[in-house]
C-alpha cells in the first residue's frame, strides 16, 4: 500500500470529514406543484445545485457529500414527503455512459423529444432537466477541482463527464460522479455490477500506454476508498447494508472465460484496504481453475465476508428458463445483495415479500395434525399452506408504488427508446422476486413430527400441540427429544428430501406467474432480514425451536442444529435443483478462523468451495469469524472497531449492527475442517 493511500485510509477511517456536512437544502417551493416526473428531476437539480463535494487533500476521484442528505420537499403540516427513496436494487447501465459521455447522451435525448409523441414529452423533459443539472454539476466541480489544486481531478473533468473517458483515471472519476449523481436521485441499492468487464478497456488503454501497475493499483485503492465515505447516509436496514456490490469474473456472453487482470487488480485491492465497500462477488464455474478458489480463499481469510461466489453452471439456466434471452442471462450481476440481475435492462423488484415456511408448517399442524392418519398428509397439508401463502404475497405484490426516475431511466435499456420512465415499464426485464425464510426450521420440524409421531410415535399428537401452545415450558423431555431428530446440514435424507419437496412446491407454485407490470414473479432461497422479521412473533415450532427465537440465516442450517461439519452441509443443501429457485439467496457457513493459519488449510477451504460449486449449488457466503473475539468485541467495542462480519447478503462492521444481528451472527455454527 502506497503512502498516499495510508494516508487517505487514515483519513476515510477518521471520518472527520462528515462534521463539515452541512444541512440538507429544502426544494419544496421547487417542487410542490409539478407532476411526479418533473418533480423528480426537480429535486435532482435542487440536490446537485445545493452541493459542493468535499475534496481531501490531493483528491483524484472526488465526489464526498457535503450535505447530511440531499434535497427535501415537505407538505403542507411539514412533514417530509417524496425523498425517502426512488428505484433501486438494480444495476444502471455503466458501460451505456462510458462509451458514449452524457453529451452525446444529451443530444439523442433531445432528439428523440423533437420527434415524440405527445404524451411521451414530459418523460424527455424530465430527463433533459435531469441531465443538464449533472453536467452542470460537473462543470462547477471541475472549477473547484482547479481552485483546490486538484490538478489530476481538474484534468479528469475537463474531459467527462461531457464526453466518454479515454483513461482508467477518467472512467474512475465519472463512474464516481455517476454513483453520486444516482444516490442524489435517491436511487438506493443500486450496484457497481461487473466493473472488470466494463472498465477492462479503459484499463487496457493505460496498460498499453506503459503506465505501471502499480499506478493503475493505487488509483482503483483511490477509487474503492471513495466508495466508503458516505455510507453512513446511505438507506439500509442496517449499517453497511448499501447495495455497493461488485462483480467479477464469469463467462462474457459468447461463454468465453471473462475473468481478467483487472479482476484480480480488484482482488488485490480490497485485500489491501479490508474494508466493507466495494462488497466482491465472484463468478465461477465447472471449469474454473484451482488458482482462482485459493485466491477467493485468501481474501475470505480476511474476515471480510466476501467474495461471495455464483455458479454460472446453476445460475444462466436457471433464468433463461424464467425467460431471460440467453445473452442477457450470461451477462448476470447481483443486485444489492445477492438477487440476481441483469445489469442496465431491468426495473426488477427482486425481495418484495419473505415466503415463510416455518409458518406454512405451523399452520398445517395446528389445523390439520389431528387429522392427518399419516406423514404424506400432513406434508400435503403444508404444500397446501405454502401455495396459500404464495398466493397472498403475490396478490399483495401486484402494485407495488414506484416513484418515477427519469434519471436512471437514461442508463436502463429501453427507456429512452419507448419515452417511458423506469418506473412505468420502460426497462427490458420487469420481474419480481419472493424470499423465503426458515427453509431449514421447517424442514426439521416435519422431520422431527415424522420421527416423533408417526415412525416411533413415543409421543402422541396432542401432546406435540399442548408443548408448542407452552413454548415447551413444562415439556423439556419432549423438547430435548424433538432437538435430537434429523437437521438439515447433515447429509441425512430424512430431512433433505422434505426440504427439497418444500422448495420444489414454492418455486413450481411462483416461478413464471406473471404480473401486470409486464414480468413475472421468480422464486428465491434468500430472506435478506427475514430470518429476523419472519420469526420474532413466530410461535414455538416442532424441531424445537422456541417462541421468538430467529431462523437461520437465509440458507443455512437453522440455529438449533447440531450440524456435523461444512460438507455434510453442502451436502444437505445442494440436493435440490437450484436453477428452479433462482431468485437469490445463498447457503451461508461461518468458519472458524483458525482454518486459515496455513496454507494447507485455505487449499482445503478453497476445494471446499469448489466442492460446492460442482455439486449444483447456486451461491456461497462464507464468513470467517471467532466466537470468543465476538463476544470480547461486544464487551470492548472500542478494541474492535474495525471487525467486519457478513450479516445477510452484505458485510459490515460487527459494532455497528443492532443487537438482535450481533446475537445472531454469535449464535451460527462454527465449523472447521
Amino acid at each position: 500500500m502506497t503512502e498516499l493511500i495510508q494516508h487517505r485510509l487514515a483519513l476515510v477511517e477518521q471520518g472527520a470529514y462528515k462534521h463539515q456536512r452541512r444541512e440538507r437544502v429544502d426544494a419544496t417551493a421547487l417542487v410542490w406543484d409539478k407532476s411526479p416526473l418533473l418533480r423528480d428531476a426537480l429535486l435532482l437539480k435542487a440536490s446537485l445545485e445545493a452541493e459542493t463535494p468535499f475534496l481531501f487533500p490531493n483528491d483524484r476521484i472526488g465526489f464526498t457529500q457535503s450535505r447530511e442528505r440531499f434535497a427535501i420537499c415537505r407538505d403542507r403540516d411539514g412533514n417530509e414527503i417524496w425523498t425517502d427513496w426512488s428505484c433501486g436494487n438494480n444495476t444502471p447501465d455503466y458501460a451505456y455512459a462510458l462509451n458514449n459521455g452524457l453529451d452525446h447522451i444529451q443530444q439523442a435525448v433531445a432528439q428523440k423529444r423533437a420527434h415524440c409523441l405527445p404524451q411521451q414529452k414530459e418523460y424527455y423533459d424530465a430527463v433533459l432537466i435531469a441531465l443538464d443539472a449533472v453536467l452542470a454539476f460537473a462543470d462547477r466541480c471541475r472549477d473547484d477541482a482547479r481552485k483546490a489544486g486538484a490538478d489530476d481531478l481538474y484534468r479528469a473533468l475537463c474531459r467527462v463527464p461531457h464526453q466518454k473517458p479515454q483513461t482508467f483515471h477518467e472512467a474512475l472519476v465519472m463512474m464516481k460522479l455517476l454513483i453520486f449523481t444516482l444516490r442524489a436521485n435517491r436511487n438506493i441499492h443500486l450496484t457497481i455490477g461487473r466493473f472488470d468487464q466494463y472498465m477492462y478497456p479503459f484499463y487496457r488503454h493505460d496498460v498499453k500506454a506503459g503506465i505501471p501497475r502499480e499506478t493503475l493499483l493505487e488509483l482503483l485503492e483511490e477509487f474503492f476508498l471513495s466508495l466508503n465515505v458516505d455510507t453512513d447516509t446511505y438507506m439500509g436496514a442496517q449499517q453497511g447494508d448499501n447495495g455497493q456490490s461488485l462483480v467479477l469474473g464469469g463467462c462474457d456472453k459468447d461463454g468465453n472465460d471473462a475473468f481478467n487482470d483487472l479482476s484480480r487488480l480488484c482482488m488485490e485491492a480490497s485485500m489491501e484496504l479490508c474494508l466493507i465497500d466495494p462488497k466482491i462477488n465472484l463468478r465461477v464455474n465447472k471449469n474454473t481453475p484451482d488458482e482462482l478458489y485459493e485466491l477467493g480463499t485468501q481474501m475470505t481469510k480476511l474476515g471480510l465476508g466476501f467474495p461471495q461466489y455464483s455458479n454460472d453452471d446453476v445460475v444462466i439456466p436457471g433464468l433463461i428458463a424464467l425467460g431471460y434471452a440467453p445473452q442477457d442471462a450470461a451477462d448476470y450481476a447481483v443486485a444489492a445483495c445477492w438477487e440476481f440481475t441483469i445489469p442496465g435492462k431491468g426495473m426488477e423488484i427482486p425481495n418484495l415479500r419473505v415466503m415463510n415456511f416455518p409458518l406454512a408448517v405451523l399452520e398445517a399442524v395446528t389445523e390439520s395434525l389431528l387429522a392427518c392418519d399419516t406423514f404424506d398428509e400432513l406434508l400435503a397439508a403444508v404444500k397446501e399452506k405454502i401455495c396459500v401463502q404464495s398466493d397472498r404475497l403475490m396478490a399483495q405484490a401486484v402494485f407495488p408504488y414506484i416513484p418515477p426516475s427519469p434519471y436512471l431511466s437514461v442508463f436502463v435499456e429501453g427507456c429512452l427508446e419507448k419515452g417511458l420512465d423506469v418506473s412505468q415499464g420502460g426497462a427490458v426485464y420487469k420481474n419480481y422476486g419472493l424470499l423465503s425464510a426458515g427453509i431449514s426450521t421447517a424442514a426439521d420440524s416435519l422431520a422431527a413430527i415424522n420421527n416423533v409421531i408417526y415412525q416411533v410415535g413415543d409421543y402422541d399428537k396432542q401432546t406435540l400441540l399442548d408443548a408448542l401452545a407452552a413454548n415447551f415450558e413444562g415439556y423439556a423431555p419432549l423438547r430435548n427429544r424433538l432437538l435430537d431428530c434429523p437437521k438439515m446440514g447433515n447429509n441425512d435424507d430424512a430431512v433433505d428430501t422434505i426440504a427439497g419437496e418444500l422448495m420444489e412446491t414454492f418455486a413450481s407454485h411462483v416461478n413464471g406467474k406473471p404480473h401486470p407490470f409486464g414480468g413475472v414473479f421468480r422464486a428465491g432461497t434468500g430472506s435478506a432480514q427475514g430470518y429476523y422479521t419472519t420469526s420474532v412473533d413466530l410461535g414455538a415450532t416442532p424441531d424445537g425451536r422456541k417462541a421468538g427465537e430467529m431462523f437461520g440465516c437465509g440458507f443455512s442450517p437453522s440455529l438449533v442444529a447440531r450440524v456435523n461439519g461444512p460438507l455434510s452441509c453442502i451436502q444437505s443443501f445442494t440436493k435440490f435443483d437450484l436453477s428452479k429457485i433462482i431468485n437469490g439467496g445463498p447457503l451461508t457457513l461461518e468458519i472458524h478462523d483458525t482454518v486459515f493459519r496455513n496454507g494447507e488449510g485455505i487449499a482445503k477451504m478453497a476445494q471446499l468451495v469448489k466442492f460446492f460449486i460442482l455439486r449444483g449449488g447456486h451461491q456461497l457466503q462464507l464468513n470467517t469469524i471467532n466466537r470468543d473475539v465476538l463476544l470480547d468485541a461486544l464487551a470492548h467495542p472500542e478494541n474492535h472497531r474495525n471487525l467486519i462480519v457478513r450479516v445477510w447478503g452484505w458485510s459490515g462492521y460487527f459494532n455497528e449492527l443492532d443487537a438482535p444481528f450481533q446475537q445472531h451472527i454469535i449464535k451460527r455454527t462454527e465449523f472447521t475442517i
